[in-house]
């Protein structure tokens, strides 16, 4: 375990801001945060885009829309959809970035591994998804990449799923986490990143168990946190 657990942002500081905007991002150091999760999607047209869900209120799905068609989109504090390229231009080279891979088809990877690579951070970017697949395709591309794998469950053998895909971190459902679970990952120097936590209480639970990074929307409440038992 590291002596100070990652706070880590979930979907940029957004119990403050609109979850995966700009706003959010940019309210994410300046609360505290080591680093940001985000969400993306590839476009038609191979652009890779900041967003939860892959269809949008309007009805219009990501990954049937081109880049161009997706400009008239506005998210509900009146931004536009940002691409990845944007996020971490505003996130700049303080924080590191961990991009969960929601939906993103095989031609869309180089452009994914292009714009980390092009980004003010690239050696503190990493990606995870529930999909493992995608994890194990994009690794095989960029084996630098750090990589880790989401899971929602309590897997019977957890440390085989990561490995599958050459994963070192495991980001756990917070409900989830144990002991246990926290000293097989680290048996093999793998991180434990439990998400999503939004109270005191638990995340102090949390780094008492020994996990590694603190994924939340409070990441002012989890900087208090983690800095209080450090102390």
């Amino acid at each position: 375990m590291t002596s100070r657990p990652l706070v880590i942002a979930h979907r940029g500081a957004s119990g403050y801001e609109l979850e995966n905007s700009l706003a959010a991002f940019r309210a994410a150091a300046p609360r505290g945060a080591d680093g940001v999760e985000l969400d993306i999607h590839s476009t038609a047209d191979g652009e890779i885009v900041v967003h939860h869900d892959e269809q949008l209120k309007d009805g219009r799905h990501l990954s049937r829309s081109t880049m161009p068609e997706l400009l008239s989109a506005h998210l509900s504090n009146g931004e536009p959809i940002p691409t990845l390229e944007q996020v971490l231009s505003a996130i700049g080279d303080r924080l590191s970035v961990f991009v969960e891979l929601k939906t993103l088809s095989p031609a869309a990877d180089a452009r994914l591994l292009a714009v980390l690579a092009a980004g003010p951070n690239p050696r503190g970017y990493a990606i995870h998804s529930f999909d493992h697949r995608i994890v194990q395709r994009v690794g095989r591309l960029k084996p630098g990449l750090r990589r880790g794998v989401l899971s929602g469950a309590y897997a019977v053998r957890p440390i085989a799923a990561m490995r599958d895909v050459g994963a070192k971190d495991l980001w756990q459902d917070q409900s989830l986490v144990d002991a246990e679970l926290a000293a097989a990952v680290h048996q093999v120097d793998g991180r434990l990143i439990a998400w999503t936590v939004n109270t005191a209480e638990r995340m102090q639970q949390l780094i008492g168990l020994g996990v590694d990074g603190l994924c939340t929307n409070y990441p002012d409440v989890a900087r208090r946190a983690v800095d209080a038992l450090a102390a």
